[in-house]
């Protein structure tokens, strides 16, 4: 199944409109039930500089839920940390951002886009994330996006969709949980423009003093991990 970018719907559509407003719920639905939550806590937890972590970049964050989600299930920590979201249209909640203060989270929010962003150089931190976020870029903007990010973080952690046939099959059947008709048009176009084996390490533009780890992570997963080393 080779890759295939096309424009997804909740893209395009205002920030409060209805059925955006309900595809993002579908989001945070599929989020917890892909398990990426979960699946970058353990990520981070194994990591040996963890407790003295400080700074989270998540790379179109949007609402700021998946950020949430991950902050409740990372191991207790003495001392809170700053997570900053990078996304055109991101808008938290106040019910968000009380959640994300009592799990030891200090939030910015930086309306831009990601590349345009990480080019202007901004301090380095800790560890940068992107989910679901990858598969929105061609291989040029990819190449671009890494290259800043070997400049920024000793870590870089991306969870995406796996694009595979039974992902894909998945993604069609979403009616079925109650996905309204924006989702349903998504996810499957999320599944073609998803990744498999090893196409984002091929990409990384640094050969030395990395790390890279890239596998299919449950059914409907892909992980690529990128540890600084040197």
């Amino acid at each position: 199944m080779p890759r295939y970018i096309e424009a997804e719907w909740l893209d395009r559509l205002p920030v409060d409109e209805p059925s955006a407003l309900s595809s993002r719920d579908d989001l945070r639905r599929l989020n917890a039930i892909m398990g990426h939550p979960g699946l970058v806590a353990r990520i981070l937890g194994r990591e040996p500089d963890f407790p003295r972590m400080q700074s989270i970049v998540d790379l179109g964050g949007g609402d700021g839920t998946f950020l949430l989600a991950l902050a409740r299930k990372l191991p207790q920590r003495a001392s809170a940390f700053t997570g900053t979201i990078v996304d055109p249209h991101g808008r938290v909640a106040e019910e968000t951002r009380r959640g994300l203060e009592a799990a030891g989270c200090k939030l910015s929010v930086i309306r831009a886009d990601a590349i345009e962003f990480l080019s202007f150089e901004p301090p380095r931190c800790d560890v940068i994330i992107g989910n679901l976020f990858l598969h929105h870029l061609s291989e040029t903007a990819l190449v671009r996006l890494m290259s800043h990010i070997t400049q920024l973080t000793p870590l870089f952690i991306a969870c995406e969709p796996h694009r595979g046939s039974f992902p894909l099959l998945a993604s069609r059947l979403l009616g079925i949980i109650g996905c309204n008709h924006i989702t349903r048009h998504d996810a499957p176009a999320s599944v073609r423009a998803g990744f498999r084996q090893k196409e984002l390490s091929f990409l990384w533009p640094a050969r030395t003093g990395w790390h890279l780890q890239e596998y299919r992570a449950g059914p409907f997963s892909h992980c690529f991990i990128a540890r600084h080393v040197a």
